[in-house]
C-alpha cells in the first residue's frame, strides 16, 4: 500500500480525466470527500485537476457539460490520475485518450478507473497482470476481451499503484480510505459523518448485482447461493449441488428464493444468465455462438429461443437495436427546430446501454 501513501508535506496532486458521457455521480463521489478533507483539516491536503482530451466541454451522460482546467497536451505532474467514464464506454472514447494513457507510466504514480474508467485502462495495457473492479455493467467486456486482467466483483481494489472501483457512490468510500491511508481513520470517519454515511464500506465487499433483490442482508444462505450463480456463468451447477455447497437442503433454497426474490432458482439462475448475455451482445463483438457458449447454453439455437422467450426479441434484434443510433430524436428535433433537453439527449444516449429497458424485459 506504499504507492498510495504520501511522504511529503506538499498535497496530493489529484486529475481527474473526463472521457465523453462520464458519469457525474463517480466524479462527484470521488471528488467531494478531497474536499471535505481539506475543509475537516483547515489545510490543502489534496488538490485536483479536471482533465479533457482538448479544450471543448466534456458532456456527462446527464447532459451536464463541464469545461476541464487542462487538457491532456498540458504538461502537469499528478500524483494520481482517475479516468472518469461511464455510458457506451466502448464507443466514448477516442484513441489519442488512450495514447496519452499510455504516456502517463513513469509520470504518475499511481493510475486509477471509476465506474468503467477500468475498461480503458485494460484497453490501454494498463491493468495486465492487475487485480480490478469494474462496474458490473462493463465487468463482462472487460473479462472477455482482457484476459489478462484479474477481474473481480469487489467494490474497489488497491493493487500496487492501480486503484480501481465500481461505479455509484462506491468511489467514495475508495477515495475515504485513501484519505484514510494518508492522514488517519479519525479524519476518514469525520468526512462519513458529514455526508451523513452510516459506515465506510470495505473493498472486498461484492457489487450486489441482482435482478430483483429487496432485502435478503440476514439471509446468508441466500447470499452465497446468488455469489455461486454469479461465479458460474458460464458452466452452470445443478442446484442440489448449489444447495449442498451452502449446507441447505434443495427445498429450502427454493423457498428462500420464493419468499426474498419472488421467483425459482432456476428461474433466477436463467434470468442471470440470459442478463450477462444482453451485456456480451451490446459491448462485444463475440459471436451470438460465443455468447451462448459463454452463458452456458448448450447450443445457439436453444439460447436464441430462450432470449426470445424472456427478453423479447431475438440475440441479433438485441444487437441491432442498441446499435443503431437514436433516429426518433433527429427526427424530432429536425422538425421542431428545436434541440432536445438534457434528460432527452440523456435517454438518447443511453439506448445503446446493455441496461436500456432491462427492467421491463426481464420481468416479462
Amino acid at each position: 500500500m506504499s504507492e498510495f501513501k504520501l511522504d511529503r508535506e506538499e498535497p496530493m496532486k489529484i486529475g481527474f480525466f473526463l472521457i465523453e458521457n462520464f458519469t457525474m455521480l463517480a466524479l462527484a463521489s470521488a471528488l467531494e470527500p478531497l474536499r471535505m478533507a481539506n475543509q475537516l483539516s483547515g489545510e490543502e491536503l489534496y488538490s485536483w485537476t479536471l482533465i479533457g482530451s482538448t479544450t471543448d466541454l466534456v458532456t456527462a451522460s446527464d447532459g451536464i457539460q463541464i469545461s476541464p482546467d487542462k487538457t491532456i497536451a498540458d504538461v502537469a505532474n499528478y500524483d494520481l490520475v482517475f479516468v472518469v467514464s461511464g455510458i457506451n464506454v466502448m464507443e466514448s472514447h477516442q484513441p489519442q485518450e488512450i495514447r496519452w494513457l499510455r504516456t502517463l507510466v513513469g509520470r504518475v504514480r499511481v493510475l486509477g478507473g471509476l465506474c468503467t474508467g477500468s475498461y480503458l485502462l485494460a484497453k490501454a495495457g494498463l491493468l495486465d497482470g492487475y487485480s480490478c473492479s469494474a462496474h458490473w455493467e462493463c465487468l463482462a467486456a472487460l473479462q472477455e476481451e482482457y484476459p489478462l486482467v484479474y477481474c473481480n466483483n469487489h467494490l474497489f481494489s488497491f493493487d500496487r499503484d492501480r486503484i480501481t472501483c465500481t461505479g455509484g457512490d462506491v468511489p467514495m468510500h475508495m477515495v475515504m480510505h485513501l484519505i484514510s491511508m494518508n492522514h488517519g481513520a479519525n479524519l476518514a470517519n469525520a468526512i462519513s459523518d458529514m455526508f451523513v454515511c452510516e459506515r465506510i464500506r470495505d473493498s472486498k465487499e461484492p457489487q450486489r448485482v441482482r435482478l430483483s433483490a429487496p432485502n435478503f442482508v440476514n439471509q446468508p444462505k441466500l447470499s452465497e447461493a446468488l455469489q455461486l450463480m454469479e461465479a458460474n456463468v458460464e458452466e452452470p451447477i445443478e442446484l442440489k449441488e448449489i444447495a449442498d455447497l451452502v449446507g441447505i437442503s434443495r427445498r429450502h433454497l427454493e423457498r428462500l428464493f420464493l419468499a426474498y426474490l419472488s421467483c425459482s432458482p432456476s428461474r433466477f439462475y436463467l434470468k442471470l444468465r440470459l442478463e450477462r448475455a444482453r451485456q456480451l451482445l451490446t459491448q462485444t463483438p463475440l459471436s451470438i455462438v460465443e455468447i451462448s457458449a459463454v452463458c452456458g447454453f448448450i447450443s445457439a439455437p436453444h439460447f436464441s429461443r430462450s432470449y426470445r422467450k424472456h427478453m423479447g426479441r431475438s440475440p441479433k434484434a438485441e444487437r441491432d437495436l442498441r446499435r443503431k443510433p437514436s433516429s426518433n430524436m433527429m427526427l424530432l428535433e429536425e422538425s421542431s427546430g428545436q434541440i432536445g433537453t438534457n434528460s432527452g439527449l440523456s435517454l438518447g444516449k443511453a439506448k445503446s446501454e446493455s441496461s436500456f429497458g432491462s427492467v421491463l424485459a426481464i420481468d416479462h
